[in-house]
C-alpha cells in the first residue's frame, strides 16, 4: 500500500539465500542466479520482470578499485530484490534518498538510479587513470625506466580489468532499452540510452588508455634495450682491447722451459714497455675505424 518494495540483500547469509529460494516466490533460475559466487554483467528478461547483474567501482576502504562490485537485481513492477557481498556507495547514496523522502517511486527509477550512481562514481577512477597516463607520459622521458615500469604494468591491470566488466554491461543495457517489457518506461529507456552512451566513452577512454600505456611501455623498453646495448658495446670495446694483452701475457706465464729473456734482466721492463704500446696501438685502430 506505500508503493514499491525494495529487499536489498548480503547473498552469502544463509538467511537471506533461504528467504530467496523458499519465501521469495521466484524462480528458481532466479533465486540461484541472485546467490551465484561468479557472475558477469548482463540483462535477461522474463514474463514477470528482470533479470539484471551491473558491476561498481570497489572503492572500499583498502580496496582496489579495479576490484569490481557486483550487485544482481530482480525487478517486478512493484518489487525490486538485489543481492551484493560487499559494501556500495551507490546504495547508500540511495538509501539516503530514500530517508529524505526524494528518491525514486517505482522500481524502474530505483534501477536506472542507482545506474546512474554507478557509472558517476566509475569517472572519478578512469580520471584517475588518465591523470597517471599523462603523468607518466611526461616522466617516461626523464625518469629512470625500472621506476616506471611496475607503475605502467599496475594501469594496464586497472584499465583491463575495468574494461572486462564495461563491455559487458554496456551490452547488457543495450538490451534493455531494446526489451518491450511493461516494466520500464519510455523515459527509463532513454535514460539508459544514455548511461549506455557514457559506458561506450568509459570503454573508449580505457583503450585509449591501454594504448597510451602500451606505447610508453615500448619507449621505455626500447630505452633498456638501448642501455643494454651500450653495456655490452662497451664490453666489446673493452674485450678487443684487452685480448692481445692477455695472450701475450699468459703465453709468458706459462711454467714451462725456454722462455726467451728469462734470463736478462731489462726483460720484464721491455715486456711492459712492448705491452704498453700494443695496448697504443689497439686504441689507436679502434679510435681509427671509430668504434670509440
Amino acid at each position: 500500500d506505500q508503493g514499491a518494495l525494495w529487499v536489498h540483500l548480503n547473498y552469502q547469509s544463509k538467511k537471506s539465500v533461504n528467504w530467496l529460494k523458499k519465501e521469495a516466490s521466484l524462480h528458481k533460475v532466479v533465486a540461484n542466479a541472485l546467490v551465484a559466487q561468479e557472475t558477469r554483467p548482463r540483462s535477461a528478461s522474463f514474463s514477470d520482470g528482470l533479470l539484471i547483474f551491473l558491476r561498481g567501482v570497489n572503492l572500499n576502504p583498502g580496496q582496489d578499485p579495479e576490484d569490481m562490485v557486483s550487485i544482481r537485481l530482480w525487478i517486478e513492477s512493484s518489487r525490486i530484490i538485489s543481492t551484493r557481498l560487499h559494501r556500495l556507495l551507490s546504495v547508500e547514496d540511495l538509501c539516503k534518498r530514500l530517508d529524505e523522502g526524494i528518491g525514486p517511486k517505482t522500481t524502474s527509477e530505483l534501477f536506472v538510479m542507482l545506474n546512474d550512481r554507478l557509472i558517476d562514481r566509475m569517472s572519478d577512477v578512469l580520471e584517475g587513470i588518465d591523470d597517471d597516463v599523462d603523468r607518466l607520459e611526461e616522466e617516461v622521458l626523464n625518469a629512470q625506466s625500472h621506476l616506471l615500469r611496475p607503475q605502467v604494468a599496475d594501469l594496464r591491470f586497472q584499465a583491463i580489468l575495468i574494461r572486462r566488466y564495461l563491455s559487458p554491461q554496456r551490452e547488457a543495457l543495450s538490451r534493455l532499452q531494446n526489451s518491450d517489457t511493461p516494466i520500464l518506461t519510455e523515459s527509463d529507456k532513454i535514460q539508459l540510452r544514455e548511461a549506455s552512451d557514457r559506458t561506450t566513452r568509459y570503454i573508449e577512454d580505457l583503450d585509449s588508455a591501454r594504448d597510451r600505456l602500451a606505447i610508453i611501455q615500448e619507449e621505455l623498453s626500447s630505452r633498456l634495450s638501448e642501455q643494454l646495448d651500450k653495456r655490452m658495446y662497451l664490453l666489446s670495446i673493452v674485450a678487443v682491447i684487452f685480448l692481445p694483452l692477455t695472450f701475450i701475457t699468459g703465453l709468458l706465464g706459462i711454467n714451462v722451459g725456454g722462455i726467451p729473456g728469462s734470463h736478462f734482466k731489462w726483460a720484464f721492463t721491455i715486456v711492459c714497455a712492448g705491452l704498453i704500446g700494443l695496448f697504443g696501438l689497439t686504441l689507436w685502430v679502434c679510435r681509427i675505424k671509430k668504434w670509440i
